[in-house]
C-alpha cells in the first residue's frame, strides 16, 4: 500500500520538477532576448536610424543605459532561477550569464563616457 501511495507523488514531483525548469528555461530566454533587443538598438537601429529621423546624437546612450541595466536585471534573475532549482546546465549558464552581464557593464561605461563627453 505504501508503493501505491508513494506512486502519485512521484508524479507531482516529477511534474513540478518539468514546471519549475521550464519556468527557469523562459527566464533564461527572456534575458538573453533582453539582451537581444538592447544591442540590436545600440548597433542597428540607433546609429543609423535616429540620425536620418534627425534625433539628438545623445539618444542611443539615453536609451542603451536603462535598457541594459534592465538586460542585467534579467540576466541576474534567469541566472538565480537556474541555480535554485540546480538545473543541469547551471554552470554553463552560469558562464554565459556572466560574460553577457561583463558585455552590458562594457556598454553601459561606453555610454556613461559618451553622456559626459
Amino acid at each position: 500500500m505504501d508503493q501505491a501511495s508513494a506512486a502519485p507523488a512521484a508524479v507531482v514531483s516529477q511534474d513540478a520538477t518539468r514546471e519549475a525548469l521550464g519556468q527557469v528555461e523562459r527566464a533564461f530566454s527572456l534575458s538573453l532576448v533582453v539582451s537581444g533587443i538592447r544591442c540590436v538598438l545600440a548597433y542597428v537601429v540607433l546609429p543609423f536610424v535616429t540620425p536620418l529621423l534627425g534625433l539628438a546624437p545623445g539618444v542611443g546612450p539615453t536609451l542603451g543605459i536603462p535598457i541594459a541595466t534592465l538586460a542585467i536585471g534579467a540576466n541576474i534573475v534567469s541566472l538565480r532561477r537556474f541555480w535554485r532549482v540546480q538545473h543541469p546546465w547551471r554552470r554553463q549558464v552560469t558562464v554565459l550569464h556572466v560574460g553577457v552581464i561583463g558585455f552590458l557593464l562594457m556598454l553601459i561605461a561606453i555610454d556613461v563616457a559618451d553622456l559626459i563627453s
